[in-house]
């Protein structure tokens, strides 16, 4: 979510540090008379727009392009790209707090905060995606033991690393300084918080299946660029005052627009199996499945009044496109608000952007506000109204499974063959 110069929620220029960014954008404050009339800084009286809509364009485009090979790649690929916006992600924050007279003298401050985010990162997708790891090397016993054990044993492994950070936080303290690093330590937690609260729902998502990935980010996606040209070309109602150039005509326009993109883009998308298999191991080959029944397409009759004027008397809609207009309505009307939240949070440390990796658009964090309220949304609303409730045989073993090892697999299944037996049922 840009502060000044988006419409919409998740874009801005650039700011070298942290330090340098809030002496640099002490004037991103609105002063008392600006803030009297918000039009003064709208886009549409922006006399740099032309060249600032430019410049987003094309780091858009690259984005785009990144995006499109990763997601061809698969799902394997798509869940790193997700681990290396996660360490940008906490670079930017970790730096946000940061004081260089302070870290001269704590030196070792900076190796403590990313031991607290691999220990996180660790037990976050030691949990998520355990079962996928498993079902990897199943065909290989010493693995298949290996991997047993260390997901059996995954959780004290994870505590055991979080306390060694823990004492080595508290022998480092040092007096003079325990306000500064109690404040890091805290920060610290925030951040693992916020950031791997909503990747980890990302990547859940990801393994159900791209499209309950692909989607929604390109919803919000459609959404933000909508915005900005709504509020470009129409905008004149201020909308709210943390975002100064955001107005009516832009959240409205772009809520409209967003339906229905939503409606179509899900017609498009949900005719690929690439997109909407499942993956239930870590391997990246090509994935054939039995489409999901809400990605098989159904005959809708016409309106008389409309089929009157075309040959087709029915038009085949997908039952996800359904789905898909709550997932557009809450894109459009609930996630800005992970924007706005965002840039809230800038003004109160006085700054634009939280990073300037991205030219036109600020850092990785500013691209990621919106998407972290829309990932945790399109993981409840998938496991609340998409999965099936009734469990089947094939998911109650899988469940058994999972909590089994390799030698107790083989005494389940020597016991069942004899119970079968016994019952002449083999």
């Amino acid at each position: 979510m840009k502060d000044l110069n988006a419409d919409h929620s998740c874009g801005s220029p650039k700011t070298p540090n942290a330090r340098q960014r809030r002496r640099a954008n002490e004037g991103a404050v609105i002063p008392h008379e600006i803030n009297k009339s918000n039009g003064n800084l709208l886009l549409v009286n922006d006399k740099y727009k032309y060249r600032s809509m430019w410049i987003r364009a094309y780091s858009s485009l690259w984005m785009l392009a990144c995006v499109s090979l990763i997601l061809y790649l698969g799902h394997l690929y798509i869940w790193a790209m997700i681990v290396i916006i996660q360490i940008v992600m906490a670079s930017e924050l970790f730096n946000l707090l940061r004081s260089a007279n302070q870290d001269k003298r704590l030196p070792k401050s900076k190796f403590l905060n990313w031991h607290f985010f691999f220990t996180a990162m660790l037990y976050v997708y030691g949990r998520i995606l355990s079962q996928h790891l498993v079902n990897t090397v199943t065909s290989d016993k010493f693995f298949y033991r290996l991997v047993s054990n260390l997901i059996k044993y995954q959780m004290v492994i994870c505590y055991f690393l979080y306390i060694a950070g823990f004492v080595w936080f508290i022998l480092s303290l040092k007096k003079r300084y325990y306000k500064y690093q109690f404040g890091q330590y805290a920060w610290t937690h925030m951040i693992l918080i916020v950031v791997f609260t909503q990747s980890a729902f990302t990547v859940a998502n990801i393994f159900q299946g791209i499209f309950w990935f692909i989607f929604p980010a390109s919803l919000i996606a459609m959404n933000d660029v909508a915005a900005y040209f709504f509020g470009f070309f129409f905008g004149k109602t201020p909308l709210i005052k943390l975002s100064p150039k955001k107005t009516w005509e832009g959240f409205i326009g772009a809520s409209v627009a967003t339906m229905i993109a939503a409606f179509t883009f899900a017609n498009f998308l949900g005719r690929f199996q690439w997109l909407t298999c499942p993956r239930k191991d870590l391997s990246t080959g090509w994935l054939e499945c039995d489409p999901d029944p809400i990605f098989k397409p159904e005959n809708i009759p016409l309106p008389e009044f409309v089929s009157h004027w075309t040959p087709e008397k029915e038009i085949a809609i997908l039952p996800v496109q359904w789905h898909a207009l709550w997932l557009g309505l809450f894109a459009s009307i609930i996630a800005p608000f992970g924007g706005f939240f965002a840039s809230g949070f800038k003004r109160a440390f006085k700054i634009k952007d939280f990073g300037d990796s991205i030219p036109g658009h600020g850092g990785f964090t500013d691209r990621m506000d919106c998407q972290m309220v829309m990932a945790v949304f399109v993981y409840i609303y998938h496991q609340s109204f998409i999965v099936p409730h009734d469990y089947s045989v094939d998911v109650f073993l899988d469940q058994i499974m999972s909590d089994l090892g390799f030698e107790e697999q083989l005494v389940l299944y020597t016991k069942l063959g004899q119970v079968l037996q016994e019952r002449h049922l083999i």
